[in-house]
């Protein structure tokens, strides 16, 4: 559970990010290196000024700061998986409060179109691991078992795909704003349901897309935030919970429960209602991650998650405009980070035809065997 005396105790002052797609050439150092001289430029700040880094799917924290020239107090690497953007935002936050640095870059780098990585096949190695008793059974994809996970969620609740294809069509119009995303091209949800299956139920359009990008966020205590070159995004709530005891993977409830605690505390701690919020980043792997975000985080009830989309609901206007640059399923999967950058921009009031009006809560959520959650406030009241 967060700290509710560290309640916008930080702030993001800086965020960059690369082009997405095939970058030949560009190793994770290139990518992390080209989107953390973007955040430093976003903030007024030199590598002098960094003395903490956190660096994720860049190979070793220690290259990295040789080639960019870092000499931190605090050094970290953390493990490839998406999961670790949300939980490596809230080490920095712990690590500013307890003194061991003052402002703290967050670094990734992800080369993965160009070097041709694919999340599944008898090869890959990609993770912790910690599916691999699935393995002999032909379950090696990610998005197997989250085909298995929403299978489930269809056979007791009469959850449908024509409904699911609303994020896939919603976040694909948000894409079409944004002239980072790769995937610009609108999509109906007649498209979603005469696509082909890449493990049924699952549609090509419920998948996020494996690309080369970088992105980087820069943070720093409140005290120093009011320095910034641009308006601080206050880091105002976080909480992470897991489901890793008892648990096989896919888990039957959908990380249910685990999100029921991550989300009474990352409440608690902001101090703010799901109505507050003025749009929402979900990480979205796959599309289905996203109807259990919501029901897990009590948007709607356990179940009704496909009735409760509908209606553009998730757009932009909607009740919840989510996922605004696109995110994983349009804009490029960097595991969360870009997602995380989006919030930050938004909150700026710098996303053009994509801005959501006078937004001023957004909060990050991603559903994982390690799961996690960031509210970020526009002010620091």
């Amino acid at each position: 559970m967060g700290n509710r005396n560290f309640r916008n105790s930080t702030a993001v002052i800086g965020v960059g990010s690369t082009k997405f797609g095939r970058l030949p050439g560009e190793d994770p150092y290139d990518l992390g290196a080209w989107a953390l001289t973007e955040a430093l430029e976003d903030c007024g700040l030199t590598a002098a000024d960094i003395d903490g880094v956190i660096v994720s799917r860049i190979p070793d924290y220690q290259r990295f700061c040789e080639v960019y020239g870092l000499n931190p107090r605090f050094a970290l690497s953390t493990p490839g998986q998406g999961r670790m953007s949300g939980i490596s935002i809230q080490l920095a936050v712990a690590a500013i409060n307890a003194g061991l640095a003052n402002t703290i870059a967050l670094v990734y780098g992800n080369n993965g179109r160009s070097a041709g990585d694919k999340y599944g096949g008898d090869t890959d190695r990609y993770g912790s691991g910690g599916a691999g008793q699935f393995f002999p059974y032909g379950m090696t994809s990610p998005g197997a078992q989250h085909a298995m996970m929403f299978a489930r969620h269809m056979h007791e609740y009469g959850t449908t795909s024509e409904q699911l294809a609303a994020i896939p069509v919603a976040f694909r119009k948000h894409a079409a704003l944004n002239p980072a995303a790769v995937m610009r091209e609108l999509i109906t949800v007649e498209q979603h349901q005469d696509s082909k299956y890449v493990a049924a139920p699952l549609h090509i359009y419920d998948y996020c897309l494996i690309n080369d990008g970088g992105c980087a966020l820069i943070i720093t205590s409140r005290e120093r935030a009011r320095d910034a070159k641009k308006a601080p995004a206050y880091i105002r709530g976080y909480s992470q919970a897991t489901k890793l005891l008892d648990s096989a993977f896919p888990p039957e409830d959908m990380w249910y429960n685990a999100m029921q605690l991550a989300a009474k505390d990352v409440y608690e701690m902001a101090d703010v209602k799901r109505e507050d919020l003025d749009a929402l980043m979900v990480y979205d792997n796959f599309s289905p991650t996203v109807l259990f975000s919501l029901e897990g985080f009590g948007f709607c009830k356990r179940g009704e998650g496909g009735a409760w989309i509908q209606g553009g609901r998730l757009e932009l206007g909607g009740q919840y405009p989510t996922n605004t640059s696109g995110g994983h399923l349009s804009e490029s999967y960097m595991q969360g980070w870009a997602l995380n950058v989006e919030a930050v921009r938004q909150l700026r009031g710098e996303c053009g035809p994509r801005q959501v009006k006078d937004a001023s809560l957004i909060q990050y959520m991603c559903a994982a065997p390690l799961m996690s959650s960031i509210i970020y406030g526009k002010d620091a009241s």
